[in-house]
């Protein structure tokens, strides 16, 4: 059975970091691209960053560039997404996906965590 457990969210006041993670299990998670995903009230979800299976590459939403970082430790199937700078605009409900590619498709979620920036 396949999870992704998110974990790090919480209230922070406007300016403060938090490091989220999500915990890979079920899956040959060195094979996986792994991303964060957002999701405001009242919006739709957004991609915030992604990293390739092996780390080497890395990309970011322009509201978010030069403040997060996305990262990932294979040895322990973890996913992290440092959030520094952070803004009221970045109240959301975080998301870890897992994708894999190829011939067939692979895509999970994990169940979210909430991130509330105050000002």
């Amino acid at each position: 059975q396949v999870q992704l457990v998110e974990s790090g969210g919480g209230l922070v006041q406007d300016g403060g970091s938090l490091r989220l993670s999500c915990a890979a299990s079920g899956i040959t998670f060195s094979s996986y691209v792994m991303s964060w995903y957002r999701q405001a009230p009242g919006k739709e979800r957004e991609l915030v960053a992604g990293i390739t299976s092996t780390g080497g590459s890395t990309n970011y939403a322009d509201s978010v560039k030069g403040r997060f970082t996305i990262s990932r430790d294979n040895a322990k199937n973890t996913v992290y997404l440092q959030m520094n700078s952070l803004k009221p605009e970045d109240t959301a409900v975080y998301y870890c996906n897992a994708l894999r590619s190829g011939w067939y498709r692979f895509d999970y979620w994990g169940q979210g965590t909430q991130v509330t920036v105050s000002s």
